[in-house]
């Protein structure tokens, strides 16, 4: 994570000296809020990644000797074939649409079908714990 820190760090530096300098040049007071909070953005990522990567073990992206073998392994588990993800896209396209238009019915019904996609996306491989009579 060391790797994505730094590169954050950079674009929160770049962000907020665009800012400046922007500030100096244009005198426009929204183009200066918004670089001065896309470098806020940033900084919260960077701060996020700084966080997690004194707390995670060394990754091989984070030695710079590191072997293209260094980085094999099992990275994590993957759903197969899950058609979850496309009803989470329904729905929360549905709730753009009921949102674009204003119809506040078809909004609750969007996140109805919202909150039911996503649990199932959840508990998709969840299984119950074994009773014990």
């Amino acid at each position: 994570m060391k790797v994505e820190a730094r590169l954050f760090d950079v674009i929160t530096v770049f962000f907020f000296l665009a800012a400046i300098i922007y500030g100096l040049w244009a005198k426009e007071v929204v183009g200066i809020v918004g670089l001065i909070l896309t470098g806020g953005l940033s900084l919260l990522v960077a701060s996020y990644f700084h966080f997690v990567a004194r707390r995670t073990a060394g990754r091989a992206e984070d030695n710079p000797d590191a072997e293209i073998a260094d980085g094999a392994g099992e990275l994590g588990f993957f759903s197969p074939g899950s058609y979850w993800p496309v009803g989470v896209a329904a729905a929360a396209a549905l709730a753009a649409l009921a949102m674009a238009f204003w119809q506040v019915w078809l909004l609750v019904i969007a996140v109805v079908c919202l909150l039911l996609t996503v649990g199932g996306l959840v508990f998709e491989y969840h299984t119950r714990p074994n009773a014990t009579d």
